[in-house]
């Protein structure tokens, strides 16, 4: 039996672990041949190949740094020759955050976390666009975030990157169309990642005391919300933004 995303090929930045590896799994698992990219070339590396034996699917490890316009260009261009076509399918998950209170915060961690989470998704959308365009075909999926729907307290930075995000897919959305384009985001809530593993007893208490569904997402649930947007059922959904929240904001 094919599957659904056999002869396709996908890339996906921030791939070497946590929400990122999962989407690339879950894409290979259906057929997609994948390009993961991470400041960890090593894990990288490691997480293709764990991958490629797994599904039996052709994959690429290698580093790029998403806030290098050259980094961008190189990655996927290294991914169109090295698995062979596509890119079809872009998942930018890319992301870092410096937490702190405004007045506390650093104008560096302010430039670290626009460069990476936004600027790193709009540079990495301009190389894949390109084939994209000539292709006349092409699914962009933006990891987002909850916190760049509602704020949150001391991550002004991360927040408006991810809201930056949003309006960065409506836009691309808009313009792209006409050529088969899709362009979507899918925004968490709190997922069982590193990030949150460091939250204290009290903390975690607090947020999950927030959150209807009483539980932290898994990174699966965010990577099935990524395969369904890059599949054959949302071919008529382009500009939207998908919550797996829990409820957290409604």
């Amino acid at each position: 039996m094919t599957k659904p995303f056999s002869g396709k090929t996908a890339v996906i930045t921030g791939a070497a672990r946590g929400i990122g590896y999962a989407i690339a799994d879950a894409l290979c698992a259906q057929g997609a041949a994948a390009a993961l990219c991470d400041v960890d070339e090593a894990a990288a590396r490691e997480a293709a190949a764990k991958l490629s034996g797994t599904h039996g699917v052709k994959t690429l490890g290698a580093r790029a740094d998403v806030s290098s316009a050259q980094g961008c260009d190189d990655f996927v261009k290294t991914a169109v020759e090295t698995l062979g076509g596509g890119p079809d399918i872009l998942v930018n998950n890319a992301g870092i955050a410096r937490d702190n209170i405004a007045v506390r915060m650093s104008e560096a961690d302010w430039d670290a976390v626009l460069d990476t989470n936004l600027k790193g998704a709009f540079l990495m959308s301009r190389a894949a666009l390109k084939y994209m365009m000539r292709n006349r075909a092409g699914r962009i999926i933006n990891i987002a975030s909850v916190v760049g729907q509602m704020g949150n307290a001391g991550q002004a930075n991360y927040a408006a990157s991810k809201a930056g995000l949003i309006g960065l897919t409506k836009s691309l959305a808009r313009e792209f169309a006409a050529r088969n384009v899709l362009v979507n985001a899918v925004a968490p809530g709190f997922v069982e990642t590193r990030m949150t593993e460091a939250l204290s007893g009290d903390a975690r208490t607090k947020v999950l005391a927030m959150i209807p569904l009483a539980r932290f997402a898994r990174a699966e649930d965010i990577a099935a919300a990524v395969t369904f947007l890059a599949g054959p059922d949302a071919s008529y959904i382009t500009g939207q933004v998908i919550a797996v929240n829990g409820g957290l904001y409604i």
